[in-house]
């Protein structure tokens, strides 16, 4: 009777500790999505700057073949 409950008390543990596990690794994908969601808009806000930045000088650029 010993052993079956041993075994039992084990396999309750061991579901235990996969439940925690999957908790953690449940936090840390969701903190993943929020960084890699921020770095995203980001290299937006950046791709935009840089598309801005880029029109006056391919504007005088093209003048200047122009001549």
């Amino acid at each position: 009777m010993l052993w079956p409950m041993i075994a039992i008390a084990l396999g309750f543990a061991g579901i235990a500790v996969l439940g925690i596990l999957a908790v953690r690794v449940f936090v840390e994908v969701r903190r993943l999505a929020r960084q890699v969601g921020a770095t995203s808009e980001r290299i937006q806000r950046a791709s935009e700057d840089l598309e801005r930045a880029a029109v006056p000088l391919a504007s005088s650029t093209h003048l200047h073949k122009g001549r």
